[in-house]
């Protein structure tokens, strides 16, 4: 077996060396060209490119509803209210009325912020043991909407 002697090494180290340079002249020839090229475009712009596109229409859409199935936003009307079957228990007390001694079958009102119950026979108090939150965590969905207070009373047939 031959060995490579050091005049073997200096031959492929010099090959190293040239192949390093030839690349690296070639490189900075592949440089010099886009820089070139870049001055030469620098300024001008692609057809189409940079021009602010038109401004749309807008579309004019029906709306996703016609007019009598939309419903009143919460600022549009003065107050909701729902039926109450049972009897209402608060921190182990039961909700009667104070004057007719009620205890079920209740109509419970909310209006700005406040909760009001209302017996069978028409007695209204505020109670402040229920907040607005209850309320909603408890009411279901609108079924209709009413102009004046006593509609809606006679809709819940109270």
């Amino acid at each position: 077996m031959k060995r490579a002697g050091r005049g073997d090494e200096v031959e492929e180290d010099a090959r190293v060396f040239h192949r390093i340079r030839r690349r690296a002249k070639e490189e900075s020839e592949a440089q010099r060209q886009f820089a070139e090229l870049h001055a030469r475009l620098q300024g001008r712009v692609p057809p189409g490119f940079g021009v602010p596109a038109p401004e749309p229409e807008p579309a004019v859409v029906d709306d996703f509803l016609p007019p009598e199935l939309r419903v009143p936003s919460h600022d549009q009307v003065d107050g909701k209210m729902m039926p109450w079957k049972q009897p209402l228990v608060f921190d182990g007390e039961m909700a009667a009325c104070a004057e007719c001694g009620a205890y079920r079958d209740w109509l419970i009102l909310s209006t700005r912020g406040e909760i009001w119950l209302r017996c069978r026979a028409g007695h209204q108090e505020r109670e402040t043991r229920i907040d607005t939150a209850w309320y909603n965590r408890n009411s279901g969905p609108a079924d209709a909407t009413f102009a004046t207070f006593e509609d809606c009373l006679r809709h819940l047939r109270h």
